[in-house]
């Protein structure tokens, strides 16, 4: 007999970009992926909250099981965003992958320090950008994550 074969759960992201750009290129890219759902994608770091917190226009939104942030935004930067959330009892468990384009040392030793799960320097090719996220969705839905 054949055993069925079991896909593995789709991961819900946020992603948290201030560049349009940006973010429809990682648009394109996160739902050409079959294992990938953005359940939202938000400007700054104040709607990340607002986001993760249900609160205002997000009082239905989902809770992600990964977040996708970068780091250099208006009103709330990924720094502020990742250390808010990380003494956040109900949003310290969820993983943050740094995404972000600095590559500064002190920015990687920043995040972990803070709590990022991940730092990655973004990609400056649509093929580099699409093979990055690809490894994104190998590791994380491999990785045991923590039920809601």
């Amino acid at each position: 007999m054949i055993s069925p074969v079991i896909s593995a759960p789709m991961l819900q992201v946020l992603l948290v970009e201030d560049s349009l750009t940006q973010a429809m290129l990682m648009k394109n890219v996160v739902e050409r992926s079959d294992q990938l759902q953005l359940v939202g994608v938000v400007r700054d770091g104040e709607e990340a909250m607002q986001f993760l917190r249900r609160t205002g226009e997000f009082s239905e939104a989902e809770k992600p099981d990964l977040i996708l942030l970068d780091l250099n935004m208006p009103k709330k930067d990924g720094f502020e965003v990742l250390q808010e959330m990380k003494q956040d009892e109900e949003l310290k468990s969820i993983p943050v992958i740094v995404f972000t384009t600095s590559d500064r040392s002190e920015d990687v030793v920043n995040c972990y320090k803070i709590g990022a799960s991940t730092f990655i320097t973004k990609p400056t090719r649509l093929d580099e950008l699409a093979s990055t996220v690809d490894n994104i969705v190998h590791y994380w839905t491999n990785a045991k994550l923590l039920p809601h």
